[in-house]
C-alpha cells in the first residue's frame, strides 16, 4: 500500500483539508478553545502579559534529542520564560511541502502535542499552508505564545549594574553540535544530544522566589559568546567570564576540536544566561541545581565597569581575550 503524502488539495480549503485537520490536528491537539475552530481564538488574560512570535525552519527535521516539533513549543515556551512570563497559549501554522509523508507529519504533530502538554500550554489557534513540491525544505513551522507576567520587577539589561553575577544553567553547544552531527552523518561516535526543553519548570519557581534575578536570555543563534555581547551592548557595562567555569561536556569539547568549531558560538535550545545580585547569586545556584535541568548550573563572570560594551575571556592560561559577537552563522538553520 502506498504512503500517503501531503497534497495542495490539503491547503486549499476543501474536504482534504478539513479531514487532515480534524484527523490529524484536532485528534492530537485539541482543547476546548481550539476545537471551536474559529477564526481566532478567545483567551481570558488578567494583569500584564507577554506575547512573542517565531519561526522554524531547521534541518534535518528529526535530530538527536529532539525534532522541529519539540523544538517549536520549546523555543515558544522559553522567549516567554526569559521575560518572567508562565507560558498559556500558542498558535501553530504549518507551512508544508507537497509531497510530505502523513504518517512523517503525524510524528511531528505527536511531538508537539507530547511536549506542549508537558509545557502546560495550550495551541489554541492554527493555520496550515500547503505548498508546492520544492518550495519549501518538507516543513517550516510558526508559532506564536502569550504569557501572563509572574516577575515582580521587568526583567531588562537596564537593570544590570557593576558586580553583577553572571550564571549559565548548565552545558553549552549541544542543540548546534547535535545538528550538525546529523546533517551531515559525521560519525564522530560521540552521541551528542540536543539540549532542546522548555525552562518553565526551572525557571518559574526560581523567580516566585523573589531573589535579585535582573535578566536573562536564551543563547540560541551565536551562542553564549554572542547573548553576551549583546547583554554588554545594551547595558552599556562589560563582562568578565572565566573560561575554567564554563559547563562543557567532554563530547563537545572534542567534537569542536575536531571540526574546529568554538563552541561558545554555537546554539543552545535548553540553557539560559542570568545576569542576577551578587548577594544572591549562590543561593540562585543552589536553587538552580535542585532541578535537572540545572544541575550543572555555574557561576561563569562578572559585570564590570570598564571595559565598556565588551566581553572579556579569561582562559584556563591566566590571559585574556575579547569574545566578539558572531559575524555570521557557522550553523545555518539549527533552529
Amino acid at each position: 500500500m502506498a504512503t500517503k503524502k501531503i497534497l495542495l488539495g490539503h491547503g486549499s480549503g476543501g474536504r482534504l483539508m478539513h479531514n487532515f485537520i480534524k484527523e490529524t490536528l484536532l485528534k492530537k491537539l485539541n482543547n476546548p478553545i481550539l476545537g471551536r475552530l474559529s477564526d481566532s481564538a478567545v483567551i481570558g488574560c488578567e494583569g500584564k502579559i507577554a506575547f512573542t512570535t517565531d519561526s522554524f525552519v531547521v534541518s534535518p527535521l528529526f535530530f538527536p534529542g529532539g525534532d522541529i516539533g519539540k523544538l517549536a513549543i520549546a523555543g515558544t515556551v522559553n522567549d516567554l520564560v526569559m521575560l518572567g512570563a508562565v507560558p498559556e497559549y500558542i498558535s501553530l501554522a504549518l507551512i508544508i511541502e507537497e509531497g510530505l509523508g502523513q504518517g512523517f507529519l503525524g510524528r511531528i504533530i505527536d511531538s508537539i502535542s507530547f511536549y506542549a502538554k508537558a509545557a502546560r500550554v495550550n495551541i489554541v489557534t492554527g493555520d496550515t499552508k500547503v505548498v508546492e513540491k520544492g518550495a519549501a525544505d518538507k516543513l517550516f513551522i510558526n508559532t506564536s505564545g502569550i504569557g501572563k507576567l509572574v516577575s515582580k520587577k521587568e526583567l531588562s539589561m537596564r537593570n544590570i549594574s557593576c558586580g553583577d553575577k553572571v550564571i549559565i544553567t548548565g552545558n553549552i553547544a549541544e542543540h548546534g553540535l547535535a545538528i550538525l552531527a546529523k546533517r551531515k552523518e559525521l560519525s564522530l561516535k560521540l552521541n551528542i544530544k540536543s539540549d532542546c526543553q522548555a525552562l518553565n519548570g526551572l525557571i518559574i519557581p526560581l523567580l516566585k522566589q523573589g531573589w535579585g534575578i535582573k535578566f536573562m536570555r536564551d543563547p540560541t543563534r551565536g551562542g553564549l559568546a554572542t547573548t553576551l555581547n549583546e547583554i554588554t551592548e545594551g547595558s552599556q557595562l562589560g563582562i568578565v567570564i572565566d573560561e575554567k567555569n564554563i559547563p562543557l561536556s567532554e563530547k563537545v569539547r572534542v567534537a569542536s576540536e575536531l571540526l574546529g568549531i568554538d563552541p561558545l558560538y554555537v546554539a543552545n535550545e535548553g540553557k539560559a544566561v542570568l545576569a542576577v545580585d551578587s548577594k544572591e547569586a549562590d543561593k540562585i545556584i543552589g536553587f538552580l541545581r535542585r532541578h535537572p535541568l540545572g544541575r550543572n548550573a555555574r557561576i561563569i563572570g562578572t559585570v564590570v565597569e570598564r571595559p565598556r560594551g565588551r566581553v572579556i575571556l579569561r582562559t584556563v592560561f591566566n590571559t585574556e581575550r575579547v569574545l566578539d559577537m558572531l559575524t555570521s552563522e557557522p550553523l545555518p538553520r539549527i533552529c
